[in-house]
């Protein structure tokens, strides 16, 4: 359950991030904002909710913690591939 939390996390800060894409090119309406606005916090109390009801709180974190070591680490890679291998063959050494 906390892997499938996560993951609905990471969609939503997707959400989140094109929203404010959208707001910031002007091209929803005022209207349209605050349905947008109204519908994301409507979702992070469903969010929370969810997680404070299972308990599972701290298993969404460790799991979002990891994801965002991972994407750390392919950024690195992309950014930088020869000192990433030779991370990861001291790491494996």
């Amino acid at each position: 359950m906390g892997l499938v939390m996560a993951v609905v996390e990471v969609v939503r800060d997707a959400l989140q991030t094109q929203a404010l894409k959208r707001m910031e090119g002007g091209t929803l309406s005022t209207e349209q904002i605050d349905k947008l606005g109204e519908a994301l916090m409507k979702l992070d109390e469903a969010i929370e909710k969810i997680k404070l009801d299972n308990g599972i709180s701290e298993s969404v974190k460790q799991v979002r913690d990891g994801l965002d070591d991972l994407v750390g680490d392919i950024v690195d890679a992309l950014c930088d591939p020869i000192k990433s291998t030779v991370d990861a063959e001291r790491r494996v050494q």
